[in-house]
């Protein structure tokens, strides 16, 4: 049995009461990497927890893959995907273009997920077939934007200064090509992209959680998400999501060569 709207809005609702009281409070911050920097709240592990009982208590069964507090049954045919604050470095900056991301995988495929952002009060939802929007705009279906030419086309990507090496070759000569192109807005990105205001998102080191409740969004929109390989997006790495095929292959083409020689 696969869930409802109705327990979506439950999950989200759980981690808002848990991320809101601490939003723009400068809520004590602990970092995870040494030698770097990855930051974690109180509000992100608080929210996970709140989130992983009440699938726990719904649906046993089922297999949960979270960023704050492990995995558990990662084999079993329905998996939940979490990422309680997707862009930490956001909330803790006051910025609102974090979200709560949650994704549902059947057989490893993501088939329904949601993108909440408490502070603006909207939420993004796909439910198995179709995407939509609820806010301050009302409720409406997602649908991306035709977009045939990259010169047309608006870029988004959390920071360029994330990519190294080749990734950043092949992601500047991209950018060159575009438009538009911006910076800093995280899982906020995707969801512009389902709501057919952005042509391109292009991130670099995601994890499955990064990506996982955002795919269906885009994908049930008339978007297209994959690696820079052109599979399967689910288990993170380097993604291209894009608004319609015809972007998609374009921007995939010049990810692919290698701006060393100029060849695939």
């Amino acid at each position: 049995m696969l869930p409802d709207r109705t327990f979506f809005d439950r999950l989200a609702d759980a981690a808002k009461a848990e991320t809101m009281p601490l939003f723009r409070t400068g809520a004590s911050v602990v970092n995870k990497l040494e030698g770097g920097f990855d930051p974690v709240t109180e509000a992100d592990r608080s929210a996970e927890a709140a989130i992983r009982a009440l699938i726990e208590d719904t649906f046993p069964q089922h297999g949960i893959l979270g960023e704050e507090h492990g995995n558990v049954g990662l084999d079993r045919e329905h998996v939940w995907v979490i990422d309680p604050i997707d862009g930490t470095r956001a909330f803790i900056s006051g910025l609102p273009v974090w979200g709560t991301l949650i994704g549902l995988y059947r057989n490893g495929k993501a088939v329904m997920g949601l993108m909440d952002q408490p502070f603006t009060g909207e939420r993004y939802f796909a439910d198995g077939e179709k995407a939509t929007y609820r806010g301050p705009d009302g409720e409406k279906v997602l649908s991306t934007r035709a977009c045939d030419a990259l010169s047309e086309a608006v870029l988004f990507t959390t920071s360029p200064h994330l990519y190294t090496g080749d990734l950043k070759e092949r992601f500047e000569a991209l950018q060159a090509k575009v438009r538009l192109f911006r910076y800093g807005c995280d899982c906020y990105a995707f969801a512009l992209l389902a709501s057919g205001h952005v042509d391109l998102v292009i991130e670099c080191g995601l994890k499955p959680y990064d990506v996982g409740g955002l795919i269906p969004l885009i994908e049930q929109a008339g978007g297209i998400v994959t690696n820079w390989q052109g599979g399967a997006a689910e288990m993170g790495g380097e993604i291209i999501a894009a608004g319609s095929r015809e972007i998609h292959a374009q921007a995939l083409k010049i990810l692919q060569l290698s701006a060393s020689d100029g060849t695939r």
